[in-house]
């Protein structure tokens, strides 16, 4: 028996996670009957990489942004497959496909507009097709398709006002438009779901709630583990505005307390736009238990900005933390009107910049873990007990298009061409959905998120490890290493039961760098980083970070054309035991991998309009390539300017940045003490 030795589990137990039960779900793994039995199963596990976060032309303001492709398109993209997609004038003209295929995916258009949407746009014949919203919707006139984006913004009780059906609805059937859209999104599904024994590709069924109260983003995507789903999806329509609640209700209602084998869960988008309110303290022991239940992951990354923690590089303070890599893909407001630049001007004052002081604490998921461990010690529950996962949410039907280098924008004409640099030069690429899973199969990929086996990336593809529990400090030269990872502790995503040993549990932590593709090789890792966060006696939360494998390094990158210059890690590996563990405080740990510095997506753009962040000539060269835009490509204002922009100047934005991928957290428990 190791010196570190810590009751987490029964022998039995860890022996049923290596035959794809795991003793940390919160709830029981279940299977479908009709699941394929895999070629490439593995009882370690796997890591696949996913989006759940994907729109196509069934979602209002990807079709209002003259985006033209279906699910089917979404899905063979994922696959590798090319793609025709409109440019910058809203033209079908330009040709995209991922540089490598992604594991699995899910559509998840808007469910408060698939009727209504699919009588502006399906049936000329039709008396609403020509009603005046629908046709603005239509147009080809940039200022007309964002005059619709207010209407149906408002009807979806976005603005101030509650959700309000068009008129169309009195003009068409919405009831079979919606029925029809979500039929099809159904079959989609079912058409890409590789169930023979290759398992190459995995389709969920979903879609998504939006809720937004005054732009404050509180949307879900509805994941479904089978075929079994409601016969239509539940927006809010059905709940009414700011009630996510009543999504948790209905679902009960109408999957998992029918014996229908319905499953579901609900993932929160991005809650760095939530204005501070996706992870409010619960009102209700119901609302309590629902969240644990619905929701075991949060979306940490995507094209809207990064949701682990925030600081302030230039004021030199954070958001209830100290960390200064926290200054990663951020964006300067705390609400969805952060979207509304047109012509390289932001419309609105609501997305004028939020200080640190004013930005709610717990749009940050680390916040949020934090608080959690402190209602926890108050009400003996953690309702925020979540893992994490990553997605793109485009609105291009690129599923899986998060790479830097091959970046086609996620808004349909709103960010192609010139226009991604011009208007949305604040949002990213988006990242990737991993899970640990024993094969490429919809109840495998669900079992793992249910019990939070899982990862975000902010992009790029690297394989990490994160176990807790009681292991040799050489595990990381056994040949068995995982199996004994898996016997002896708990996955990323689990928990651990405390002892009375003061030295605690050790964690066995490893990475792979992503190897890239042969045209695009991977950057090597520079640092693996723990992440604790956990609460004293007196209620007060804390964080500190760190470092446990690599370090800081000179890598960097040729500024002349975004090549790596210096080394990192191929793979790191360690096991690591906490300094300052207290086995009377609960806490949670993390795993952040960092990569070496690579150039980010704007900075490549600006490159090959010929205007480099980094050269003294920036804003000549920026103007000349301005001007070729206006005169040549129907572009208006200030195109490249913002190729100029100072990281010195700005909080959050740097041209060369640093991929990583942050695993779900495990949550050490003391024992309770005997009354």
């Amino acid at each position: 028996m190791s010196r570190r030795k810590i009751i987490q589990t029964v022998t039995m137990a860890a022996l049923l996670a290596l035959t794809g039960v795991a003793q940390t779900a919160p709830a029981a793994a279940k299977t479908t009957r009709s699941e394929p039995d895999c070629n490439n199963r593995t009882i370690t596990r796997q890591a696949l990489f996913g989006d759940l976060h994907v729109h196509t032309r069934y979602s209002f303001d990807s079709y209002l942004s003259s985006q033209r492709n279906t699910p089917d398109d979404a899905y063979r993209y994922a696959k590798g497959e090319a793609i025709t997609l409109p440019n910058a004038r809203g033209e079908q003209l330009l040709k995209a496909s991922i540089g490598r295929p992604i594991d699995f995916a899910a559509v998840t258009d808007h469910a408060e507009f698939l009727g209504q949407v699919n009588v502006c746009t399906s049936d000329p014949a039709s008396i609403g097709y020509w009603w005046p919203h629908c046709a603005l919707m239509r147009s080809q006139n940039i200022w007309l398709q964002l005059i619709s984006a207010s209407w149906w913004t408002k009807l979806g009780g976005q603005l101030e006002t509650e959700t309000e059906t068009s008129f169309v609805c009195s003009l068409g059937d919405c009831a079979a438009g919606e029925a029809s859209f979500w039929s099809d999104i159904q079959a989609a599904a079912e058409r890409h779901y590789d169930r023979s024994s290759d398992c190459q590709f995995t389709t969920f069924i979903g879609y998504e709630f939006t809720d937004a109260p005054n732009q404050n983003n509180m949307h879900r995507n509805v994941i479904f583990r089978n075929t079994n789903v409601p016969k239509s999806p539940i927006s809010t329509y059905d709940t009414g505005r700011g009630n996510f609640t009543e999504l948790w209700s209905l679902l009960r209602q109408e999957c998992t307390d029918q014996d229908s084998g319905c499953d579901v869960i609900t993932i929160p988008h991005n809650p760095n736009l939530s204005g501070g309110l996706m992870f409010r303290d619960p009102l209700t022991e119901t609302e309590q238990n629902d969240r644990l239940f619905f929701e075991p992951i949060i979306e940490l990354t995507q094209h809207k900005g990064s949701s682990e923690c925030r600081f302030d590089r230039l004021r030199g303070i954070g958001l209830d933390t100290e960390d200064t890599l926290c200054d990663f893909e951020q964006v300067v407001s705390d609400n969805l009107t952060m979207l509304g630049s047109v012509n390289g001007k932001v419309r609105t004052a609501r997305a004028d910049p939020v200080t640190i002081e004013q930005f709610g604490a717990r749009n940050m998921a680390r916040n949020a873990l934090k608080a959690g461990l402190v209602l926890e010690q108050k009400n003996g529950v953690n309702p925020m007990a979540f893992g994490f996962i990553g997605s793109t949410d485009t609105h291009s039907a690129t599923a899986g298009g998060a790479e830097e280098d091959n970046y086609v924008g996620h808004l349909g004409r709103r960010d192609a061409d010139y226009r991604n640099v011009q208007d949305h030069f604040f949002s990213n690429p988006g990242g990737y959905a991993v899970v640990w899973a024993e094969q490429n199969s919809r109840d495998s990929i669900f079992n793992a998120m249910k019990r939070r086996e899982t990862y975000a990336t902010s992009g790029t593809r690297p394989i990490i490890r994160f176990f807790a529990g009681d292991y040799p400090d050489n595990l990381c030269e056994q040949p068995d290493q995982l199996i004994t990872a898996y016997r002896h502790g708990v996955p990323m995503g689990g928990e651990l039961l405390g002892s009375n040993q003061a030295d605690g549990p050790s964690f066995f932590v490893s990475a792979a760098k992503d190897n890239g593709t042969p045209t695009v090789p991977g950057v090597d890792l520079q640092r693996l980083q723990i992440i604790k966060g956990w609460v004293d006696a007196t209620g007060q939360s804390h964080e500190t970070v760190y470092d446990v494998a690599g370090g800081a390094n000179q890598a960097g990158i040729d500024p002349s054309d975004c090549r790596p210059t210096g080394s990192g890690h191929a793979q790191l590996c360690t096991v690591w035991h906490d300094p300052k563990f207290d086995p009377e405080q609960s806490a949670f740990y993390y795993l952040r991998a960092i990569e070496n510095p690579s150039c980010r997506w704007s900075t490549r753009q600006c490159l090959a309009a010929n205007v480099s962040p980094f050269s003294p000539t920036c804003s000549t060269d920026a103007e000349v390539a301005s001007q070729f835009a206006r005169d040549n490509l129907g572009a208006s204002g200030d195109v490249y300017g913002n190729c100029c922009t100072d990281p010195n100047q700005q909080p959050f934005y740097s041209p060369v940045i640093q991929e990583r991928a942050w695993s779900s957290p495990i949550w050490y428990k003391p024992n309770k003490k005997p009354n």
